[in-house]
C-alpha cells in the first residue's frame, strides 16, 4: 500500500516521503496515529504543494542542529558519581546523565537518545561521546567522570580549557587571514 508520510517514521522515511508499506502496517500503526495519509491523487496534489514549507522547515532544522553542533563542539561535560578507592563507579553513568550535565552545564537541551555513549561509563576518567542532533550533523564532546563532591572544581578546569580552546582558534584564525 503507498502511503505519503506526516511525520518521520524511523527506519522508514522523512515527512512528505511516499513509500511502500505492507497493508497492516498501514492501517493498524501509521493511519490511526495520524503519521500517514493514504497516496491517493488528491493527497499526492496536495502533497506538491506542501513541498516548499516541507523544504523550509527541514532548512531551520538543520539550520539549528548545526548552530547547536558549533556550540557544544569539543567541550567538556563534568558528571559527577560516587566511587570506590580505585576509582570505580558504584554503577555506571548513562546517557540521560550526561544528558542532564549538557543542559545543566552547557545550556543545551538534549534527548538522551540522541547521545551515543561509545562504551560503558563504569570509572572515573574522560569518555568521548557523540551527540547526533540531526540526519548527519553530529557532534563530539568529552564527559569527565569525576568523584561526588568535587564536581564545581572540575567544571571550573573544563570551562578555563574551553575559553583556551576557543581563544587558540581565534588566534589560528587570526593568523590565517594575516598569512593571505
Amino acid at each position: 500500500m503507498k502511503v505519503i508520510l506526516l511525520t518521520d517514521v524511523k527506519g522508514r522515511g522523512s515527512e512528505g516521503d511516499v513509500i511502500e508499506v505492507a497493508r497492516g502496517f498501514a492501517v493498524n500503526y501509521l493511519l490511526p496515529r495520524k503519521m500517514a495519509v493514504e497516496a491517493t491523487p488528491g493527497n499526492l496534489k496536495q502533497l506538491e504543494a506542501r513541498k516548499h514549507n516541507i523544504a523550509k522547515r527541514e532548512a531551520e532544522r538543520r539550520a539549528e542542529a548545526e548552530r547547536v553542533a558549533a556550540a557544544i563542539a569539543g567541550k567538556t561535560v563534568v558528571v559527577e558519581a560516587k566511587a570506590g578507592d580505585e576509582g570505580k563507579l558504584f554503577g555506571s553513568v548513562t546517557a540521560g546523565m550526561v544528558a542532564e550535565a549538557m543542559n545543566a552545564q552547557l545550556g543545551v537541551d538534549l534527548d538522551r537518545r540522541k547521545l551515543d555513549v561509545h562504551t560503558h561509563i563504569k570509572a572515573l576518567g574522560d569518555y568521548p561521546v557523540t551527540a547526533h542532533l540531526y540526519a548527519d550533523v553530529a557532534a563530539d564532546i568529552v564527559v569527565r567522570v569525576v568523584r561526588a563532591g568535587e564536581g564545581a572544581a572540575a567544571i571550573a578546569e573544563a570551562a578555563a580549557a574551553s575559553e583556551a580552546a576557543v581563544a587558540e582558534d581565534a588566534a589560528e584564525a587570526e593568523v590565517d587571514e594575516s598569512a593571505e
